[in-house]
């Protein structure tokens, strides 16, 4: 981007750790080096260097005790910690959002720009799977205030002036969701550092899960799957469904817990297939799986579709169902997959693309004065 005198401002709706959405803000950030970085509540220590060494502003639930661990429990403040976020002065606001900071409010003459990742799970479509996982107290508080957020999040996502998808699945939410049309521009894949062995190893007899371990991601029915067909599972992450989930596996599964990147990435290069049970609003995680050369095993819901070419670069199972995951296993074993043709179709995923097709989105909406 051009430099300019002008005051940006960059929203993200939390900066705890760096999973896919701090990844997709970390590169507009880059985009816009001089811009301002706003958000609800940040731990510096788990973020990339690239954000780290940059000010990062905070809302007003920044002050609250451990903040930045039970922040998921501060759902009804939300909006007024958006509220309390200062954006004023301000030509540009760009928002990175898969909860409440489209909300931010902005100058009646400002540009707001909001990539969304997903409209708020936990109020619109994924409404049912939190309150089933939720405890008593949490269920109750949720079903208290959901249509009060509901409306809210609405009425917010009628003042962005442009809204991008980070897929078409996503797409279709915000036309759902909010009555709002929507260009698509796919998240950036770090096809870098995810990469085939470089030594050329044989790929090791197991397969894998890396996720974070919540209710949505369905790693449950990958586990009772493969505790039926007996094939060796490595699953890479943490999460409040870790100790269920230990208490479900087999002598096959191993829970590794959290785990280094370059860890994540040898085990991507070594295993059979990477495995994904849930509806994803885009997956980088399935992509950076497929930049190592891996095919997938994926629920052919949501991102699914848009990454896995079925018998090409993966298997897709059309149901939530342990017999489904089964018998895509199944399917598996009699295609022979190349490598060379799974991370060719994950290139068009990479991050210099996304820089490129976010910068010109940017440039042709916005004349700033400079």
């Amino acid at each position: 981007m051009r430099n300019t005198e002008a005051r940006i401002a960059l929203v993200h709706h939390w900066l705890v750790t760096m999973r896919g959405g701090e990844r997709v803000f970390e590169a507009v950030a880059e985009l816009f080096p001089a811009a301002e970085l706003h958000t609800l509540v940040c731990d510096p220590q788990g973020l990339s260097p690239a954000l780290r060494q940059r000010t990062i502003r905070t809302s007003m639930l920044q002050r609250i005790p451990q903040s930045t661990r039970r922040y998921p429990y501060f759902l009804p403040l939300y909006p007024w910690a958006v509220g309390s976020l200062d954006l004023s002065g301000c030509p540009l606001v760009i928002s990175s959002d898969a909860a409440v900071v489209k909300g931010v409010r902005t100058d009646s003459n400002a540009i707001h720009i909001c990539y969304c990742h997903t409209p708020m799970r936990y109020v619109w479509d994924g409404y049912v799977t939190y309150s089933q996982a939720a405890g008593h107290l949490a269920r109750w508080g949720l079903a208290l205030t959901r249509q009060r957020l509901c409306q809210w999040d609405y009425a917010a996502a009628q003042r962005v002036t442009h809204f991008v998808a980070n897929s078409r699945n996503v797409q279709k939410r915000i036309l759902e969701c909010y009555g709002r049309e929507s260009t698509v521009i796919y998240p950036p894949v770090r096809t870098e550092q995810f990469i085939p062995d470089p030594l050329g190893r044989k790929r090791e007899n197991f397969f894998l899960v890396v996720s974070q371990l919540v209710p949505y991601k369905r790693i449950d029915l990958v586990v009772t799957a493969f505790n039926r067909c007996g094939r060796r599972l490595v699953i890479i992450g943490e999460g409040p469904e870790r100790k269920k989930l230990e208490g479900l596996a087999g002598p096959n599964i191993r829970l590794l817990g959290f785990q280094s990147e370059g860890t994540v990435i040898e085990a991507m290069q070594q295993c059979e297939a990477f495995v994904f049970a849930g509806e994803e609003d885009f997956g980088i995680v399935m992509a950076e799986a497929q930049a190592c050369g891996t095919p997938v095993i994926a629920l052919a819901k949501g991102g699914a579709r848009e990454i896995v070419v079925n018998g090409t670069t993966g298997t897709l199972f059309e149901r939530e169902s342990e017999e489904s995951l089964l018998e895509a296993l199944d399917r598996f074993q009699r295609v022979r997959f190349h490598s060379s043709a799974i991370r060719a179709s994950a290139l068009k995923f990479g991050r210099q693309r996304f820089l490129q097709e976010f910068s010109q989105f940017v440039e042709e909406r916005v004349e700033l004065p400079g």
